[in-house]
């Protein structure tokens, strides 16, 4: 691996902070940042972004070269490559966060961004671009604060059972498959990205367990599905073939044939877009079905330490975003002030 000094980067260029000020009201890329020919960046394997990236798990990839797309188009660069993400220094980092707010997106959103931008910062003090004291001053640069309403909405029952019996419609092997997934997504709360990478030999019948070998942080986890979801996916794999090894979820082609090594997350959203759709009902995401699992097993009296671990949460705190005890007790505390209005009042 090429050596850098602290001082100085691979095009020969000084590693300083002392870059234009920033105007607020039209900001434009520093010029320490702005987009550069692909012929003066280092190498792939001395890029600070794509040593990041490849640490990641897929998912965890995707996800944050979006991020930083995000912030290379921000800067007035096309895509991720253009920007000499190894000059980056606390001044730049700063104002992306300032604009990324003024754009007005949510908390979570801009601090997954700086999470991701100190990352990259971390592995250009490793590779040498930048030294600690400076990575040190872009890890200082303070998250955002608030919170956002959870997007997205809860799935009533008779919405899953009219989406089931969409598929049952579907006397072909899709409609088997379609029920297992839909299922799991209620039933064992799978991410969409986990769902393509379960294998056959994942499922366990008799403790009704799935082990989640690919999950978010690349962490595993063992997940325990209900008795209906158990007797789907074993429907499903009858259909599909249990002496076939391989992936547990596979395409089905025009002839009603298995075929192909794998699903992608991308065709669990449109499938359950096709079910929906023919259920004729309004706009929802695998996530909604994975959100209503959680909040609906609290509901049930679940604890919500028990629940964190199915769902495979890194923090308590997140799994109580979807506790809906809370919001009940709200409108109840509200129900009890009598506000006169010579009206009929709204049956609720």
């Amino acid at each position: 691996m090429t050596e850098h000094s602290q001082t100085g980067d691979a095009r020969g260029g000084p590693l300083t902070t002392d870059t234009a000020p920033l105007e607020r009201a039209a900001w434009s890329p520093p010029s320490e940042l702005a987009p550069v020919a692909m012929e003066q960046r280092p190498a792939v394997s001395d890029s600070p972004e794509e040593v990041y990236l490849a640490g990641l798990s897929p998912t965890g990839r995707r996800s944050m070269h979006s991020k930083l797309t995000s912030v290379a188009r921000l800067l007035g660069a096309s895509s991720v490559e253009e920007v000499p993400w190894e000059r980056m220094r606390y001044r730049e980092v700063a104002a992306i966060r300032a604009r990324l707010i003024a754009a007005g997106l949510a908390p979570a959103t801009v601090n997954s961004t700086l999470s991701a931008l100190r990352r990259v910062a971390r592995e250009a003090r490793n590779l040498g671009f930048i030294s600690s004291a400076e990575y040190d001053l872009i890890s200082d640069v303070e998250p955002a604060r608030g919170s956002r309403v959870l997007a997205g909405r809860e799935v009533a029952r008779s919405e899953l059972v009219a989406m089931l019996d969409a598929c049952a419609a579907d006397d072909g092997l899709a409609g088997s498959r379609d029920v297992a997934v839909i299922l799991l997504l209620y039933g064992g709360g799978l991410r969409r990205s986990e769902l393509p990478e379960l294998s056959l030999d994942d499922w366990d019948l008799e403790s009704r367990c799935l082990r989640i070998r690919h999950a978010k942080g690349n962490k595993e986890r063992e997940v325990f599905v209900s008795h209906g979801a158990a007797a789907a996916l074993e429907d499903w794999i009858a259909a599909r073939g249990r002496v076939r090894p391989g992936k547990l979820f596979l395409p089905i082609n025009k002839g009603n044939n298995v075929g192909g090594e794998r699903i992608s997350d991308q065709a669990v959203y449109v499938l359950l877009n096709k079910r929906r759709v023919q259920a004729g009902l309004a706009r929802l995401s695998p996530h909604d079905l994975r959100r209503t699992w959680v909040g609906d097993l609290l509901d049930a009296g679940a604890d919500i330490a028990s629940v964190q671990k199915l769902a495979g949460h890194a923090s308590p705190t997140t799994t109580a975003r979807y506790d809906r005890r809370g919001r009940r007790a709200l409108r109840r505390a509200a129900d009890l002030l009598d506000v006169p209005y010579g009206k009929d009042q709204p049956q609720t």
